[in-house]
């Protein structure tokens, strides 16, 4: 879909009353009762949408900071009759002749509580696996400190909408060859609150909310996860008319590491030895995601065995003193060149455990089988 202010015909920085127009004069040319050409229905649609998520906000703000990927879960099609302003005598006009009410009756709508918001952060292997804090920067809306949210100029307020009575709702009476139908929809010039901003507040254009940026230290439990979301409660958008605010969700997105991988709360890494420690066994410094530790490998070690070294994996989420474990895959290296003096000793390590076997392989086990 293209850009909704281009499909409106209006610039980003556009003002409610102009978008408003906009909106009127795009959805007369194109409305499907009107314009018969192919494509205007579809044409007709997009605007709509672009009028829905423009002419509120909270929804324009989000618009603004994700594009389309931030607006994706409200549904799309024609703004309701709270959105319309003045085009609801055209939509009578369309709809009319068909009798009923065009969404049937609608509930008085009061302040909205602000929209929630997510915000994807990147973390390191390590901080996923043993927590921290993350400092992070959202643009949100936040109440306007001018008129405290009430959306009018200072030393003013909201008035009696004269259009409604207060009630939030009008009503239409329509008469059909059915009989008489009486619509009722959220006021048009009030959206359904009941009351009116007379002088708005110039700094929020009556909105009683302004977008902002803001920092914020989000703290990042032990053994969290890619996926993990973590609720900041309140930091979301700001809730119109003293209404309260969203929450802000963090969703973790953990980043790889090259010598470890993660399989729940455990860590499997690769350990390679040489031939003569899995033969004679030794104790070697392996790294984990607690610093270098010392690991005994044991006479005899097979290449592909997997040594354990308990509590050095993930803390469980919730339970950070309970840890998994770190498994080491056994990958032994064989000598690709030999001195002749260790080429002496193998043949003779050979000849002696040619005449006096011990199990399949003799005395190198299955090492060399």
């Amino acid at each position: 879909m293209a850009d909704y202010y281009q499909l409106l015909g209006v610039d980003r920085d556009a003002d409610a009353d102009t978008l408003k127009r906009a909106y009127r004069r795009m959805a007369r040319q194109y409305h499907p009762d009107v314009n018969k050409d192919p494509g205007a229905e579809e044409k007709f649609k997009e605007i709509g949408r672009a009028y829905e998520v423009l002419g509120d906000p909270q929804t324009r703000a989000r618009y603004d900071q994700f594009g389309e990927a931030g607006v994706s879960g409200a549904a799309g099609g024609m703004p309701d009759m709270g959105d319309m302003g003045g085009f609801a005598d055209l939509f009578e006009t369309f709809f009319s002749g068909f009798g009923g009410s065009a969404g049937g009756p609608q509930r008085q709508r009061g302040p909205r509580q602000g929209d929630d918001l997510r915000f994807d952060l990147n973390i390191s292997f390590r901080d996923a696996v043993f927590g921290g804090e993350k400092e992070i920067q959202i643009r949100h809306l936040e109440t306007c400190g001018t008129c405290n949210g009430s959306g009018a100029k200072k030393g003013s307020g909201p008035v009696t909408c004269s259009t409604c009575g207060g009630a939030g709702q009008v009503r239409r009476a329509t008469r059909t060859p059915f009989g008489t139908f009486t619509q009722v929809a959220p006021c048009p010039a009030c959206e359904g609150t009941g009351q009116v901003i007379a002088d708005p507040c110039p700094d929020c254009s009556g909105q009683g909310v302004q977008q902002v940026r803001k920092r914020l230290r989000v703290n990042i439990p032990a053994g969290v996860d890619s996926g993990t979301r973590l609720r900041v409660s309140g930091e979301g958008n700001a809730g119109q008319r003293g209404a309260p605010a969203g929450d802000l969700y963090v969703v973790l997105y953990v980043q790889s590491d090259s010598k470890l991988r993660r399989d729940g709360i455990n860590i499997h890494s690769e350990l390679k030895i040489s031939y003569l420690q899995g033969i004679l066994g030794d104790k070697v410094q392996v790294d984990t995601v607690d610093g270098p530790v010392e690991l005994p490998i044991p006479a005899g070690t097979q290449p592909g065995a997997v040594l354990t070294l308990k509590d050095h994996g993930v803390p469980r989420l919730g339970n950070p003193v309970a840890r998994g474990n770190h498994l080491f895959t056994i990958n032994v290296q064989l000598p690709g060149k030999l001195e002749p003096r260790e080429r002496e000793l193998l043949q003779e390590l050979a000849s002696i455990s040619t005449s006096h076997p011990k199990g399949k392989g003799g005395l190198f086990g299955g090492l060399f089988s």
